[in-house]
């Protein structure tokens, strides 16, 4: 074997022995935990917990049981705070099979298993609408296409965390976009959403009326996954811009092959080059509604999505599908590694307390998971 490729191999298993052993020590610190809540008396800290959450409906106190409908989940029949309670990433993307990878992907990367035999189980199946996937304190739910699909699922997704009293939740949107001026495969991260328009806000119409909630999501958040990026390793480029949101799939994006267009080419160059020049790095069709929600509820989030056109050089997807697939898991490296970051790899004295509850959450979720959530055969 060449003297480089040796080389190569020893320091890729120096590192995953090194990686091996921080969780198993994470792990240690939690039994040690667990250990002084059982001798503490943790029932009455669970009897204490409350969600962070704020700014809720307050007629959802008077709902008895509160029916999640979309979710086909409601509070009378399932105990949220036992089931939900651990969460702490709620990670959304388009499609039902993208979350399910993205499950067991992330399920891998944080050590968790499942015995080979079983399988993760769609816990939204009753309601029809939506895939939902827990893996230890990491929920991944599909939320279809547009601002009104994924605000029916972040209304009951609120809803959830608030009924499980979660604390801190983050949520982040894994998925595709059209570029602005970046080349196919660059994975971009929302520094904020905007409309059309270019305004920073999410419009609904409330009794008739115009009602704008602002969209800005968390900037330190979209920092801290841009730094899970490897210039050195990761075959591609990561970088913060601004996103906005379409709500229509051609012309709200100024494509030229829809049914219908009644603008010239002329016309759509200029302005996805004004949309350039105002930092808009990608268009999509959900963080509008993702950023405004969460804002409002008090909820740290994120949308992460990998170009899979350059919108400047056309509108018609003809990237081979193989290479597609291989784009479309470059958002969810970059969101695990994170998430596996702030579970286990935190080196700060104040970060070390969020590594133990992180690793506590991981394996009372992911044994509850195999145990409760994973008993379909293959």
């Amino acid at each position: 074997m060449p003297k480089g490729n040796s080389s190569d191999c020893t320091c890729r298993l120096a590192n995953e022995v090194g990686q091996l052993k921080a969780i198993v020590n994470a792990q240690s610190k939690t039994l040690a935990r667990l250990v002084r809540h059982m001798k503490d008396g943790c029932r009455k800290d669970e009897e204490s917990k409350e969600s962070t959450l704020c700014g809720l409906n307050p007629c959802l106190k008077c709902l008895q049981p509160d029916i999640l409908y979309h979710l086909g989940l409601d509070t009378d029949t399932t105990d949220f705070p036992k089931v939900f309670g651990d969460v702490r990433f709620v990670c959304m993307g388009g499609t039902p099979g993208r979350m399910e990878n993205f499950a067991y992907y992330v399920m891998q990367e944080i050590g968790l298993k499942i015995n080979a035999a079983t399988k993760l189980r769609d816990m939204a199946e009753a309601g029809k609408r939506f895939s939902m996937f827990k893996v230890g304190p990491v929920l991944c739910a599909s939320h279809g296409m547009g601002c009104p699909s994924i605000s029916i699922l972040l209304h009951e997704l609120i809803k959830m965390m608030c009924h499980a009293k979660c604390k801190d939740p983050v949520f982040i949107r894994i998925g595709t976009c059209g570029g602005i001026g970046v080349d196919p495969g660059t994975v971009v991260i929302s520094s904020e959403a905007v409309d059309g328009r270019l305004n920073a806000a999410h419009e609904i119409l409330v009794h008739g009326n115009s009602v704008q909630h602002a969209s800005q999501l968390d900037e330190g958040l979209a920092d801290e996954i841009k730094n899970c990026h490897d210039p050195c390793k990761d075959n591609y480029e990561a970088i913060i811009g601004r996103t906005l949101c379409a709500h229509d799939f051609y012309e709200g994006q100024s494509r030229l092959d829809g049914a219908f267009c009644e603008y010239t080419p002329e016309m759509k160059k200029a302005y996805l080059e004004q949309l350039q020049s105002q930092d808009v790095k990608n268009i999509e069709m959900e963080s509008l509604a993702l950023a405004a929600l969460t804002s409002r509820a008090n909820i740290r989030s994120a949308v992460v999505c990998v170009a899979i056109i350059n919108r400047l050089n056309g509108d018609q997807i003809k990237t081979p599908h193989e290479i597609l697939t291989k784009w479309e898991k470059r958002p969810q490296e970059l969101v695990a590694r994170y998430i596996r970051k702030v579970l286990y790899f935190n080196g700060n004295d104040s970060e070390s307390e969020q590594t133990d509850e992180g690793s506590e959450a991981g394996a009372q979720g992911g044994a509850g998971d195999t145990q409760k959530a994973t008993a379909e055969e293959d």
